[in-house]
């Protein structure tokens, strides 16, 4: 399969990155060493919370922030259908049911009145997903918790660096967890930052962080008192956990990348402004949000294909951009449509409409900080050619 002269999303590595990660290579420490906490404490202070958990993915650190909420068997876990399936697979490993709520179609994330309507006394907790890098309504579902004491657990996968503003009129960081006891980042390639591979779990709470580090070290302590005077070599388990580890190097470079998020933010927004203008006019439904609330962390940049006016269909896009070198994607296919969650879960297509409606016209552009000036025009030039040339009308302004 020939890759795309522009991928749909790609990460940013310079020569600076590659000396830190050689440095921590030819150090005393490969893995569980001191720059795990060193950028487990940059990511923590960069988005407001107090501790941070580093873990080897981002799908890890989900399944460690549902296990430190204590999540399991017979719980139920309310969520998006629209995401990566590892959000709800995080609640199926320790043996919780996820309940999906539909979304809401203008900002494609969760809409809190279906969180309510989806509520029963088995619910556990609420794990909002901040979808392309807008957050979700945090405040409202926070409401919801609150009411009945459940455990909020952020999938901020998406959305390092965006913010949004409060009741208040204060400016809230994704990920301080000021509306929620957990937040979980992912540093995939195609992420703000990259660890290669790597994710990580913010909280203010110390007995969340403690259980989190437990979990991610096999569930295995340190023991204490008179019995570590007797044995002082001894651990022991009190709890499952798996191996979650990040290594040294890995944290070296994402503590490098951190260097960068701003300004890897900010080129995302500038394409996506870019995108917004170009493609006014068109038939193509981008994302929609107050700017004067939220400030987008832009990880995706997603539109929906004739929406308005059903022209041109999403599938003859996509299989023209492809042929002209353009990495168009799509995100997601709803959780509750895969075959896994039909066939254990009895979900059937018709039970989230808004979420399918959005899958059926969805295509990903390309977006990510190394994206040039003429790819970007590249993109929009062959997204209007395409549409011109299949007739599509322009959408009413």
């Amino acid at each position: 399969m020939t890759s795309p002269r522009i991928p749909y999303g790609r990460h940013w590595l310079e020569e600076d990155d590659a000396a830190e990660v050689l440095q921590a290579l030819r150090s005393d420490w490969i893995t569980q060493g001191p720059r795990i906490e060193a950028f487990e404490q940059r990511v923590a202070a960069a988005c407001g919370a107090r501790f941070g958990i580093a873990f080897s993915s981002g799908t890890t650190a989900l399944y460690g922030a549902c296990s430190a909420a204590e999540i399991g068997a017979g719980d139920e876990v309310i969520t998006s259908p629209l995401t990566f399936v590892g959000t709800a697979n995080a609640a199926v490993y320790l043996g919780a049911k996820p309940v999906f709520a539909d979304i809401d179609p203008a900002s494609l994330n969760l809409d809190p009145g279906q969180v309510r309507r989806r509520l029963t006394p088995k619910t556990k907790a609420i794990l909002p997903v901040h979808f392309a890098g807008l957050p979700a309504d945090l405040e409202a579902i926070a409401k919801i918790a609150r009411e009945k004491g459940l455990c909020v657990i952020e999938d901020a996968c998406h959305a390092l660096g965006a913010e949004w503003l409060d009741s208040k009129g204060v400016w809230q960081k994704v990920g301080s967890c000021s509306h929620s006891d957990m937040a979980v980042f992912s540093f995939h390639p195609v992420k703000h930052i990259t660890t290669g591979e790597g994710g990580m779990v913010l909280t203010n709470r110390p007995e969340l962080a403690e259980r989190l580090r437990v979990f991610r070290h096999h569930g295995l302590r340190k023991v204490q008192g008179a019995l570590a005077e007797a044995e002082p070599w001894r651990h022991e388990m009190d709890q499952l956990g798996i191996n979650g580890r990040i290594t040294d190097f890995q944290c070296a470079l994402g503590l490098k990348q951190m260097d960068k998020l701003g300004r890897f933010l900010e080129r995302r927004r500038r394409i996506a402004d870019v995108y917004a203008q170009a493609l006014e006019g068109l038939d193509l439904t981008p994302q929609r949000f107050d700017r004067e609330r939220f400030r987008h962390a832009w990880h995706i940049y997603v539109v929906q294909v004739g929406l308005k006016t059903g022209s041109p269909d999403r599938r003859s896009l996509f299989q023209a951009l492809t042929e002209m070198g353009i990495g168009v994607n799509v995100h997601y296919l709803p959780v509750h449509l895969h075959p896994f969650y039909q066939r254990t879960f009895s979900y059937r297509a018709g039970d989230y409409p808004v979420a399918e409606k959005y899958y059926d016209r969805t295509l990903t552009l390309p977006l990510f900080p190394r994206m040039t000036d003429g790819q970007v025009q590249e993109v929009v030039q062959c997204v209007g050619r395409i549409m011109e040339q299949e007739g599509a009308p322009h959408a009413a302004r």
